[in-house]
């Protein structure tokens, strides 16, 4: 009996180390699974503050957006990050994640293939590295998902009536308390602990779940109301502490659901409608984010906005401006317009992926603020709008709206198109089909066209800028967080700015260092775009021309008068404006042979252009005129860039050993637009072949070299005449 009873106890003890055994091989195989999680997931959803997974492939994309470098904002694509930083490439891999605290100055840089975003503030950062466990640390085999339905997270204990009755006053008190209220519900799901004060709770840096009821499975929670049953003593301390705060940050996150757009604009409406009836200000600051909070009423969307309400931070970091700023009364349905600024204006608004969703919404909100300022009228000023992306495409012309009410509620009510951001491609597109009298083009009002960048275009401006504004468009550049030193590698086309503007003086360009800064030149570009006296880009005679000189340095010449003969050639020169993108000057000096002084692309300013031509030494010799109109049509004009008016404005004092006829012809047929300059013993029938016709308007004749000088005025007039009888397009 004995040996039955120590054989069945035996047998137990072997059952349970089997079982046992066999306990721990599950539990450390299920320790080797790794989670894998989607490129679109962003670290803040997670709740787990420690953790690797995996990434798939193809997350090398810039609808993944990243925002930080080295450090990243927990609003960012882990997965887009860790490519960014170098942990993993497209192809996927695995990743250690660590949450840390959040931070100011997130900073945005170009990465290996990912360009991440700079952002002001955010609540939580993350850091990523290779996904090799740390010794000592347990990691997830299932990773734990912030839920945005109320059911998920399960209320405290019920309070005291007396506590339920200080919440229900602490809503009716303030609407803004409200919306923070709504937001500290769902910022339960982040806490690592109970804390005694909402101060503490705010600080927490490192988020768990307080109680929560997950699926590891669901990435993109649905968004519900939260019941006002959820709410707690706790929220209606934190809520009565955040009474103090006044100012806030961005609403316009791209974390607002396209189902709330209407909603939105809506709100805001209201908003606009409640501050006009003189609410005070610190209402109207917080304002904005209730209407919108109350109205969408979507935990997820709250949680990732309510930690933007911090201290210290004004109205104007955030891209919102206030009716004061702006200091213009809103038009009536109809409206004559501000008759100081009459311009038919086009902005190009950037509506590419990389942008993202929340500057997006600030770049509507600059719009509007722009609509606003100019005073928009059949009188003056008409607004238009093309939004590009991969293809441009026109959201209103000119002749739409008549007032600055409606064109700001359209501006509000614009989707965003996603895409690359191919800027040259909108340039051609607005130059071909926006400023006609179908879409209400009013012929005598300027053009302009104000491009709206963010960081640099995927495509080439230079031709398409020229073409533009050779037909008389003045181009405004509006760059936001333009290419560090570091990044300028990765740009298509440097100084793509000073190729596309009409003046490089920097009057037609404006970089802004960041989107929640970008409400601080609505008045400088406003004040620009009115300013008609410097709208030049209509003198395109001035410059949109290559021009070659041709000079004769024969010894019939002398030393003396070709010195008149470079100050005349210097005389017309400095009447353009030269640059790479605008006129450029070229010279050849000839005898029995031909010498290139210097060519079109050799020198880009006024000034070098002038030196260069001073710098020229008298040659001596024969006089080889059709040479040497051929070797400047080879060595110059050939070399002339598409688009470009070929001027050629040659000066001799005698009649050519050879025939100039042929060359002259020639010249003509490759588009050589001919001047023909004698002085003294130069042949009347050898300038009128070389000139174009009418010869009498492209030749001239002076007895004197000293004489040269009077007809200066005259041939640029005549070039700026021929130019400006030519056809626009």
């Amino acid at each position: 009996m004995k040996a039955t009873v120590i054989a069945i106890f035996f047998g137990v003890f072997l059952m349970c180390t089997y079982a046992a055994k066999e306990a721990t091989k599950k539990t450390k195989k299920a320790k080797l699974y790794v989670p894998q999680i989607d490129c679109d997931v962003k670290a803040g959803k997670i709740i787990n503050p420690e953790f690797i997974a995996k990434c798939p492939p193809g997350c090398q994309d810039v609808k993944y957006r990243v925002y930080g470098t080295d450090i990243y904002a927990s609003f960012s694509s882990v997965c887009s990050a860790a490519i960014h930083s170098g942990v993993i490439d497209n192809t996927g891999g695995k990743i250690l994640v660590q949450k840390v605290a959040g931070h100011s100055g997130y900073r945005g840089s170009f990465s290996n293939g990912v360009r991440s975003l700079s952002l002001p503030r955010w609540r939580e950062s993350f850091l990523v590295s290779e996904g090799k466990p740390r010794k000592g640390v347990t990691y997830p085999s299932t990773l734990e998902y912030s839920s945005s339905k109320s059911t998920a997270v399960k209320s405290e204990p019920k309070k005291p009536e007396q506590d339920l009755k200080a919440t229900k006053s602490a809503d009716t008190t303030n609407a803004s308390e409200k919306a923070s209220e709504q937001g500290d519900t769902v910022r339960r799901e982040y806490r690592t602990s109970s804390v005694p004060t909402p101060a503490t709770q705010m600080a927490t840096t490192t988020p768990t779940p307080t109680t929560t009821t997950t699926d590891p499975s669901t990435t993109t929670p649905k968004p519900t109301t939260t019941p006002a049953t959820t709410r707690t003593t706790t929220v209606a301390a934190a809520a009565k502490t955040r009474a103090g705060l006044h100012r806030v940050r961005d609403i316009g996150s791209s974390s607002v659901h396209p189902a709330y757009s209407s909603v939105v604009a809506a709100a805001s409406r209201q908003v606009q409608a409640a501050q006009g009836r003189g609410q005070n200000t610190g209402t109207q600051r917080q304002e904005p984010v209730a209407a919108f909070r109350r109205a969408a009423g979507s935990p997820a969307h709250l949680a990732m906005e309510t930690d933007l309400w911090k201290p210290g931070l004004s109205l104007f970091d955030t891209g919102f401006s206030s009716k004061e700023e702006l200091n213009t009364k809103p038009l009536e349905s109809t409206s004559q317009g501000n008759p100081n600024c009459k311009v038919d204006l086009s902005f190009l608004m950037d509506g590419s992926w990389s942008i993202g969703k929340r500057r997006f919404q600030l770049q509507k909100q600059f719009l509007g603020n722009v609509a606003q300022a100019l005073g928009i009228g059949s009188a003056g000023p008409l607004m238009g709008i093309v939004q590009y992306g991969d293809d441009p495409s026109t959201e209103f012309n000119l002749k739409t709206y008549a007032n600055s009410k409606d064109l700001r509620n359209a501006i509000e009510k614009i989707p965003q198109k996603g895409g690359l951001s191919n800027v040259g491609k909108a340039l051609s597109f607005v130059n071909k089909n926006f400023f006609s009298d179908a879409n209400g083009n009013r012929g005598g009002a300027p053009n302009v066209v104000v491009v709206m960048v963010d960081g640099w275009p995927t495509d080439q401006v230079e031709e398409a800028s020229r073409l533009a504004r050779e037909s008389g468009i003045n181009i405004f550049f509006v760059t936001i967080e333009a290419a560090a030193e570091s990044e300028k590698q990765n740009v298509i086309e440097p100084n793509f700015v000073d190729k596309a503007v009409c003046r490089t003086n920097g009057f037609y360009s404006i970089n802004v260092p960041s989107w929640f800064s970008l409400h601080k030149v609505v008045q400088p570009l406003v004040k620009r775009v009115c300013d008609s006296e410097r709208l030049v880009c209509s003198k395109t005679c001035l410059n949109s021309a290559d021009i070659g000189f041709v000079i004769d340095g024969s010894s019939s010449v002398g030393t003396n008068n070709f010195r008149t003969v470079l100050q005349f050639v210097a005389n017309i020169s400095k009447e353009f404006e030269i640059s790479d993108t605008d006129t450029r000057i070229g010279a050849v000096q000839y005898t029995y042979e031909q010498r290139l002084e210097f060519s079109f692309d050799k020198y880009s300013t006024k000034q070098d252009v002038l030196s260069a031509i001073k710098r020229i030494s008298y040659w001596s010799g024969g006089t080889s005129t059709g040479a040497a109109i051929s070797y400047a049509s080879e060595q110059l004009f050939s070399k002339s860039k598409p688009n470009k008016r070929k001027i050629m404005i040659l000066i001799t004092d005698g009649r050519s050993y050879d025939d100039v006829r042929v060359p002259a012809m020639t010249a003509h047929q490759n588009g050589v637009i001919a001047y023909a300059v004698g002085v003294a013993w130069a042949a009347q029938d050898e300038l009128e072949a070389i000139a174009t016709d009418p010869d009498t308007e492209h030749s001239f004749f002076v007895d004197e070299f000293d004489n040269l000088y009077r007809f200066v005025n005259q041939l640029i007039q005549n070039i700026c005449t021929e130019f400006n009888s030519q056809p626009r397009n």
